[in-house]
């Protein structure tokens, strides 16, 4: 074999290579890619159940048993969460979950956390808690992961209608 040859053979080496190492570094992207995404729908569902949960809960703990057609009658803004007594998973009412965490650990591929904050909002800026008692409550549910790049925040809004 001349020195042509060699060159040849050394050439043909080093493209091959680096065509095994780029299709090796898509593999590890596309892997990473779909991890994440997987990640992103569990965290989704996650925060999707806990804000369902919430929903089916009465709108404030004066409203589980009686109607209320008063604001006086509600939960002061800085009384939301649990009465006292009041556990994880038997909250009767929406606002129990303010501040709630929980650590869900029942899936094999990653650990999430899952935090609770409730608010009264104003209808015409329904964004922002406000320090005062409205017919209208928001739940924002953020949850992490050290598997996730990214954090995922939901929120939804319950209100409460009283008819005569």
């Amino acid at each position: 074999m001349n020195t042509g040859q060699l060159l040849l053979t050394l050439g043909g080496m080093f493209l091959l290579s680096m065509v095994i190492l780029r299709t090796n570094t898509t593999f590890l992207s596309t892997g990473n890619v779909m991890y994440n995404t997987k990640f992103g729908v569990l965290a989704t569902s996650l925060g999707t159940s806990m804000i369902e949960e919430a929903n089916s809960k009465a709108f404030d703990a004066a409203t589980d048993t009686n109607s209320v057609s008063s604001l006086t009658s509600l939960t002061s803004p800085s009384g939301l969460g649990p009465a006292w007594g009041e556990v994880y998973p038997n909250f009767n009412d929406f606002d129990d979950y303010n501040n709630y965490t929980r650590i869900d650990s029942t899936m094999p591929s990653a650990v999430f956390k899952i935090t609770c904050k409730v608010g009264y909002v104003l209808p015409t800026n329904p964004d922002v808690f406000v320090n005062q008692k409205t017919w209208n409550k928001r739940i924002l549910v953020t949850v992490t992961s050290p598997s996730m790049n990214d954090t995922v925040r939901m929120s939804s809004v319950f209100s409460y209608w009283f008819f005569r």
